[in-house]
């Protein structure tokens, strides 16, 4: 399997109380994932909270992961950045450490070009060497779409392999790309079309059945609308704070939050209690 292929998980990192970074705690999660059906795990993405981290926090996590777990699953380094020469400089390191991929996400806040686009990713590619680049396209956040032809182009760059596709709007084939969901709900569109798999965020929780979907291709519209709930509820406010409040509640140490994000407040905190408790997950635990 290539390591831009399958069920990969943009995992959570775990901080202590005292907001520094909890290796041993994270490597807990990512075995929880790799047991739970993920093919590989996403280190130090939006969902890790890398925007938070600096450099040698970033790259330290993703050598714990690779040194930890690269033995038993494919591993992904977050090494995007609105500073083509940052995002070089991450890209590198993690490459150094050992990773198999890395996902490079559209520059945000700068809103360059298509030129400057193209001339970003070329960049980034080089600096990856054999590793494989896996595009981020996700308009919401960064403010600048890429849409297929950009993509088909991009495609032409030696290195660039794949897409991480979080515009709903464009979820379709992309010549020279494998296409892989950007979110949950996606994930059944893609690969009902032949798209490589997702990178997802609910699989912290419902791993399991979210491998089924791949490996069970008739199975997945029934397991989809199963899971709906589950997608939604692990975004009720920003992520990744559902998932890490999700996690506690299903006994693993998520840890503490990095400002702005904060902890879910009570309401919300019932809301992902409730979906869990719905689906199954929380035995003993009373819907609130």
């Amino acid at each position: 399997m290539r390591p831009y292929e399958g069920l990969l998980t943009a995992m959570v990192t775990s901080f202590r109380a005292d907001g520094s970074v909890d290796e041993e705690a994270t490597v807990a999660i990512g075995r929880h994932l790799l047991a739970s059906g993920s093919h590989g795990l996403v280190v130090a993405g939006t969902t890790g909270e890398a925007a938070t981290m600096d450099d040698d926090e970033h790259i330290g996590i993703v050598a714990t992961i690779v040194q930890e777990l690269g033995g038993e699953a494919t591993i992904v380094a977050g090494t995007g950045s609105n500073d083509t020469r940052h995002a070089i400089q991450l890209t590198e390191r993690a490459v150094d450490a050992g990773v198999d991929a890395v996902l490079s996400v559209t520059p945000y806040y700068n809103k360059p070009s298509r030129r400057g686009i193209v001339a970003h990713f070329r960049a980034v590619a080089e600096a990856a060497g054999d590793v494989p680049v896996i595009l981020y396209n996700i308009p919401s956040r960064t403010g600048t779409n890429m849409p297929p032809e950009l993509l088909a182009e991009l495609a032409q760059i030696d290195g660039i392999e794949a897409v991480k596709q979080a515009n709903g709007d464009e979820m379709q084939p992309i010549d020279g790309l494998a296409v892989l969901a950007g979110n949950d709900d996606a994930y059944l569109q893609v690969l009902e079309f032949g798209g490589a798999g997702g990178i997802c965020v609910a699989s912290h929780v419902v791993g399991p059945e979210m491998r089924r979907m791949y490996d069970e291709p008739e199975q997945r519209a029934a397991i989809d609308a199963t899971l709906r709930e589950i997608y939604a509820a692990m975004f009720v406010t920003a992520s990744p704070a559902p998932v890490k409040a999700a996690l506690e509640l299903l006994g693993h140490h998520a840890g503490a939050l990095r400002l702005p994000i904060v902890e879910v407040d009570e309401a919300e905190r019932a809301h992902v209690r409730d979906a869990l408790a719905r689906h199954g997950l929380l035995q003993g635990v009373p819907a609130a």
